[in-house]
This record gives structure tokens, C-alpha cells and sequence, in this order.
């Protein structure tokens, strides 16, 4: 019996139910089956995962439906013909089966023709000897690890290698370089040097990889718990130059009359690993990466005083919409957010350089509203002195800050607020049609309130715009 036997991966009782019966399925099928790739992979390394990949000698998508059948509960199974690939969901499981198949690339494209294998095929096109290995479905050898390039062993000593000659893997499919980089950074592992080498030497050809996938890969490395590691492989490697070239264009110190600038490349990673340590929000990461975006471009050394970067907090911010473009990533409120932040990173920082007013704290407010917690979480991460001297004053000043726009939104309510006197209110008081008299009269309100000029309440605001009303020569109605 199939569930007397062991495994040589650990697995909780609902994983075993459901191997057993694609075991029992395939063997209805004549269907020689294995458990292959990260499922095995991560299960080894003891990391939480849910998809599991079913690779059978035959047709994948027979089996699959076989198997939905057996567990009885009408569960659907969507399949895709052309690539002869299905799929099931299972509770929080999602399976993936597939025909064992061997692969031949054209040089123009990554699109591989592919024709039926065995399972030594299907191994040996696999990306990395720790995604090759398998587990046997088989009801003679149910259970056992089947590893033919030692994956264990380099799991053991964590390291990324590919199954066969490097350099015709990353050839083959380009991605893999960038997947490469991922589990490097994801698990913490070294890429050895033959295959960082092809890296190199095949970075252009990533060029043929769709922009999402590119994307998707990327992302995943920004989400790794320290993203630094992929984020400089992908500098050293040539990949980023091709994928993000203004993030290389952050590399280097120049120097002019011994003064120099710090090397805002190793800065910028420095500061997505501080804000990674307390908070796995994709787009506040994103935010972090793109901060100084446009130091290169307005760069300028003052005879004297030494390197500027004036307003590059503002041209960051008209970046962030090219670059979110360019990689296909959300153009709506998530773009909104980073480049909000990119345009404000320097505000707190200056808060804490002088007295604060009430009326600068209610302006960041203002301008933050919601997103304060976030902006205040990059200008902690931006502080990346090793004087710990330094670094503790910085934060202790930031403190400062927080508890001054504590205090002054508990008393003004300035967050996510807006003007008691509407552009409406205004037009109907006055008699006046949608223009500019209108916006500036209702700007000058605005203004008077974050300045402290007047209280904010309607009856304060509405005498305020009575008397701002006679310098545009207006009356109200009668």
C-alpha cells in the first residue's frame, strides 16, 4: 500500500492525501508520475509552499482530470491544450500537471519546440540542479528522491547551479538569469561562479523576454527579505543596465577639489534593505529603490560648498511615472503612492534641521495625508551613516517630528482634509462661472488655514474669504 510507505521530504497529512491519489490515478493511467521542482525544493529547505508541480510520462492533462475526478467533489480542472499543461486547486494546494517533454531553442527566440521525454529529459531542462529534484509517485519506489545532479548537495551548501553547461541554459531561456538572481536572493545563495559568468555573457539577452516577466521576477526580488543581494547581482551581472539603466547611472563617487558625494547606487540599496526590515509592502519597497532616482541628472558641484542635488526629489517623482510605465506596473493609485513619496522624502528630513512650525507640520500632513506613516518609514530607512552617533540623532530628531504631528493633527485635523469653503460654495456665494478667480480664492483660503492665519472651522474660513473677496472686487449676490 502506497500509505505505509515513507517520503524523503516531509509533508503534512493533507499533501500526502492528495499524492497518494495522484499516485493511485497514474497508476490507473499506466502514467509514470514524480513530484519535481520547487515543491520538493522548498520542502527540503522548510519553507511554507502550496504549489506543487506533477510531471508524468504521458499526457499530463489526462491525468490531471483523473485526479479531480477521484477526489470527488466536482473540483474543476483548467487545462490549456496547446501546452499540454493542467491544472487542479485543491484546497490551498494548486497542482500543475504536465507530460515529461525535452526542449530545443532558436537563438532569435526563447520559445522552445518541444516534443514528449522521459523524466531524464525533463530533469535536464530544468533551471537549477536544487528545481531539479523528484520525488517518484511510482508505486515501486513511492516516495524516494530522485536526484541526478546532487541538489541536495547544493542546497546543503547553498549555492545555484545549472544541471548542464551554463551558459546554453541561460541561452536557452533568459529568464532563468533573472530567476537566478531571485533564488540567490530569496534564499540567501550563491551563484557559482561558471554560471554568473554566463550571466554575463548572455545579459543581453534577456532583450527577447517579455517586459511582465521581466517584471514579475523583479519584483519577486524586491519582496526577498533582503533585496540588496539580487538588486546587486543584477548591477554586476549586466542586467540592470538593460532592464533599469537609471539605477546604474546612480554607481560611483566623483571627486572635485577633494570634495566628493556618496555613492548613491550602494546608498539606494542600503536604504530598500532598512525599509524591508519593517514592512513587506511591494510599493513602499518600490518607493525606497526610486528615492534619488534623479540625483544623476541634477548633479552640480558648487566651487566652495561641494555636490548638489537640488530638486531631485521633484524630477524623481516625474521618473517614477516613466519608469512604472516602461515596466508595466500599476499605473493608478500604487504609481500615486511611490511618486508621492519620492516628491516628499526630503520634507520630514528638513523638519528636523529647524524649529518646526505648526504651519510646516500641517503641510506635510496635508500633502501626506494618509500616506504620512509610509514617508516616515523611507526618511528612517534613508539614514544610512555608520556613525551610530549620527544615526541615533537623526531618529531621535524623527521622533520629534512624530509627536509634533500628533499634536497638531489631534488639534487641526489637517490629514485628509479639505478646505471648509468649497470651489462650489464659492461660485454660488459670488455668482461666479468655473475659472481662475475661483481656484484662487479658494487657494488663499486653503493657504490661510495651513498657515495658521485663521482657525480651521466654516465661519472662520467664510469671513476669511468675505474680506480676501474685495481684492478681487467681489460681492456676494443678493
Amino acid at each position: 500500500m502506497i500509505s505505509n510507505k515513507p517520503m524523503d521530504i516531509p509533508c503534512s497529512l493533507q499533501e500526502r492525501k492528495i499524492l497518494e491519489k495522484i499516485a493511485l490515478a497514474a497508476k490507473d493511467l499506466h502514467l509514470p508520475a514524480y513530484l519535481i521542482g520547487g515543491f520538493v525544493r522548498d520542502k527540503i529547505l522548510g519553507r511554507r509552499t502550496k504549489d506543487m508541480d506533477v510531471v508524468c510520462v504521458g499526457d499530463g492533462i489526462a491525468l490531471a482530470h483523473k485526479v479531480a475526478e477521484s477526489l470527488g467533489e466536482k473540483v474543476p480542472v483548467s487545462f490549456f491544450k496547446t501546452y499540454g499543461t493542467a491544472q487542479v486547486k485543491w484546497n490551498e494546494l494548486e497542482i500543475e500537471f504536465v507530460g515529461a517533454r525535452k526542449e530545443s531553442y532558436r537563438q532569435e527566440s526563447r520559445n522552445p519546440e518541444v516534443t514528449e521525454g522521459t523524466l531524464q529529459d525533463d530533469q535536464n531542462r530544468r533551471d537549477f540542479t536544487i528545481n531539479a529534484m523528484a520525488i517518484s509517485l511510482r508505486e515501486e519506489d513511492y516516495g524516494s528522491l530522485l536526484d541526478p545532479f546532487n541538489g541536495m548537495e547544493d542546497l546543503e551548501a547553498k549555492i545555484i547551479r545549472t544541471p548542464l553547461e551554463p551558459s546554453q541554459t541561460f541561452s536557452d531561456d533568459p529568464l532563468r538569469m533573472m530567476r537566478a538572481i531571485r533564488f540567490a536572493s530569496q534564499l540567501q545563495f550563491t551563484i557559482v561562479q561558471e554560471a554568473f559568468t554566463a550571466i554575463q555573457e548572455n545579459a543581453e539577452r534577456i532583450r527577447i523576454i517579455s517586459q511582465e516577466r521581466i517584471t514579475d521576477e523583479f519584483n519577486k526580488i524586491m519582496l526577498s527579505p533582503k533585496p540588496s543581494v539580487g538588486l546587486d547581482l543584477l548591477y554586476k551581472s549586466g542586467l540592470m543596465k538593460i532592464i533599469l539603466p537609471q539605477m546604474v547611472d546612480l554607481v560611483g563617487v566623483e571627486m572635485l577639489e577633494g570634495k566628493g558625494h556618496k555613492d548613491n547606487f550602494y546608498h539606494t540599496l542600503q536604504v530598500v534593505d532598512n525599509i524591508s526590515q519593517n514592512t513587506r509592502d511591494l510599493w513602499l519597497r518600490w518607493a525606497a529603490l526610486l528615492h534619488d532616482i534623479a540625483k544623476p541628472a541634477t548633479k552640480k558641484f558648487e566651487p566652495g560648498h561641494g555636490w548638489t542635488f537640488h530638486g531631485h526629489d521633484a524630477l524623481g517623482g516625474k521618473m517614477v511615472t516613466r519608469i512604472f510605465s516602461k515596466f508595466k506596473l500599476p499605473m493608478g493609485d500604487k504609481m500615486r503612492l511611490v511618486k508621492k513619496l519620492v516628491e516628499l522624502h526630503l520634507r520630514p528630513i528638513s523638519l528636523t534641521k529647524e524649529n518646526i512650525t505648526d504651519s510646516a507640520i500641517r503641510r506635510l500632513l496635508f500633502d501626506a495625508g494618509d500616506d504620512i506613516d509610509g514617508l516616515m518609514l523611507l526618511c528612517e530607512a534613508d539614514i544610512t551613516s555608520k556613525n551610530k552617533v549620527k544615526v541615533k540623532r537623526y531618529l531621535e530628531n524623527f521622533e520629534l517630528v512624530r509627536a509634533r504631528m500628533k499634536e497638531v493633527e489631534e488639534s487641526d485635523r489637517i490629514r485628509n482634509w479639505q478646505p471648509p469653503i468649497t470651489g462650489e460654495m464659492i461660485m454660488e456665494i459670488f455668482g461666479l462661472s468655473p475659472g481662475r478667480v475661483v481656484g484662487d480664492l479658494k487657494t488663499a483660503i486653503r493657504e490661510a488655514i495651513l498657515d495658521g492665519e485663521i482657525p480651521n472651522t466654516y465661519e472662520a474660513a467664510y469671513a476669511f474669504m468675505l474680506e480676501k473677496a474685495k481684492s478681487f472686487n467681489l460681492t456676494p449676490v443678493k
